[in-house]
């Protein structure tokens, strides 16, 4: 009597997702114990499309009250729920959200692709409205600075962001312990348009709450509580305390996240 064949595993298809959405009604983006992440959102939208109930795994986490544009995802499921193309894949999950919740991209992945292990960077977007009177339009997205800010002050100390620096001084306590608070910075640019101010930070990786406590250490450099140049020692010093404000969370979007053009 011959033995039975060994059960062989299921093939699987992996799929690649870009979602935006608004963060103010969410506890940031990872399932919550305490409140609604749009992570368990969006997998609530896959299941009704999946039996498999597939788990989503991001390239990033945002904090409560944080946007993204360009988060990037990816999930798996047997080959044999895989029946959708891509267009009518984001049309469906779609179809399963709230309004501030968005798939903007679908695509098939290659079976190695992982949102978070092949992302080599990202970048980040933080907005100022620097004027007496806030721009209604934006008070849910931008940060109502009403004291004139000093430009040039602010875009010197924007550039001593700019490298690899230990940055435990402008990140918050997350509950754990990091491996390692180094980081390289590869972007840090302030862009001015009327009173609209735009802060562009790009890295390798960011800690816990650190492109806000550079952007409210770099305004507070523009109210001229710190000079410019003390940036270099708030890095070296490692210590929360010596550093700036962390800017208030609903003037950050997650912008955009890079790859490697193999990890497409």
């Amino acid at each position: 009597m011959k033995p039975a064949p060994a059960t062989e595993v299921s093939a699987t298809r992996k799929f690649k997702l870009v979602i935006a959405y608004d963060g103010l009604g969410y506890e940031g983006w990872q399932v919550q114990k305490i409140g609604t992440g749009v992570q368990e959102l969006v997998e609530a939208a896959l299941k009704k499309l999946f039996p498999s109930t597939p788990r989503l795994h991001s390239s990033s986490r945002t904090d409560t009250g944080v946007h993204a544009l360009g988060m990037v995802a990816h999930f798996e499921v047997p080959v044999s729920e895989a029946r959708m193309n891509a267009r009518r894949l984001l049309l469906a999950i779609n179809a399963h959200l709230p309004d501030d919740i968005r798939v903007l991209a679908a695509s098939p992945a290659s079976a190695k692709f992982h949102a978070r292990f092949d992302a080599n960077g990202k970048q980040y977007r933080y907005a100022v409205w620097n004027h007496p009177a806030m721009n209604p339009l934006l008070r849910k997205s931008a940060w109502h600075v009403t004291r004139r800010l000093d430009s040039a002050a602010m875009r010197a100390a924007a550039k001593l962001f700019v490298g690899k620096h230990n940055f435990q001084s402008f990140s918050a306590n997350s509950g754990y312990k990091a491996e390692t608070t180094i980081r390289t910075v590869t972007r840090c640019d302030l862009k001015k348009s009327g009173a609209l101010w735009t802060f562009i930070i790009e890295g390798d990786g960011f800690l816990y709450k650190m492109c806000r406590g550079i952007v409210g250490t770099i305004v507070q450099v523009g109210l001229g509580k710190f000079p410019p140049a003390e940036i270099k020692a708030m890095l070296e010093q490692s210590d929360r305390r010596v550093a700036g404000m962390s800017a208030p969370a609903h003037g950050l979007v997650l912008w955009k996240v890079f790859y490697e053009r193999r990890a497409r």
